[in-house]
């Protein structure tokens, strides 16, 4: 069977950052998948291997500039957001932190949108990198509605509030949305 022909399916937790990056994904991409919701007991780790496939399989639209410095650009922003600020904050080292735990994920999160607000301050135009959505804005949304969640205060982050609020009209990021997925509990659904 041909790669083409072959219908993805997507082991997916309607609240992890990372199905929701790949779901973002293949929304943009207009890649039809079969969604399988898995109840995660702890996040799933990294899926920034399965945005490159895509990328590679389905180059268009594209997720990484072809600009050489604007695609170094998105790769250290997804990797400061999925590397330096989710798994910190993910159930696994919250359930360790106990009573804290609320403490902890803001902190976590905190100290790192106070770094990417500097970042995106010098990158951003109508997105993370420039007025193209890429990878960066994949990683982006979901960890704005990780700080939302931990109710982290926005205030001190206008650039990061103004992308998200970009992305989030975006219709593969509204059907993509852990409120939407199958799997969403009736009282968090949209």
């Amino acid at each position: 069977m041909s790669a083409a022909a072959a219908k993805p399916i997507l082991y997916s937790y309607f609240r992890s950052s990372c199905s929701w990056r790949v779901r973002i994904a293949l929304a943009l991409k207009g890649i039809s998948y079969d969604l399988v919701p898995v109840n995660l007991i702890k996040d799933g780790g990294q899926q920034l291997a399965i945005i490159n496939y895509l990328e590679e399989t389905h180059p268009n639209p594209r997720l990484l500039p072809q600009d050489p410095k604007k695609r170094a650009q998105v790769r250290m922003i997804a990797d400061h957001i999925v590397s330096g600020i989710q798994p910190l904050q993910n159930l696994s080292v919250l359930k360790q932190m106990g009573e804290k735990k609320m403490e902890w994920a803001q902190n976590c999160i905190t100290s790192g949108f106070q770094a990417l607000e500097q970042i995106l301050q010098h990158t951003a135009g109508r997105y993370c990198v420039g007025d193209e959505v890429s990878m960066a804005d994949l990683c982006l949304a979901p960890q704005v509605a990780n700080a939302e969640r931990f109710k982290v205060d926005m205030g001190p982050y206008p650039t990061i509030t103004r992308i998200n609020k970009a992305l989030l009209e975006l219709e593969a990021f509204k059907i993509s949305h852990p409120s939407r997925q199958p799997d969403t509990p009736a009282e968090l659904r949209a």
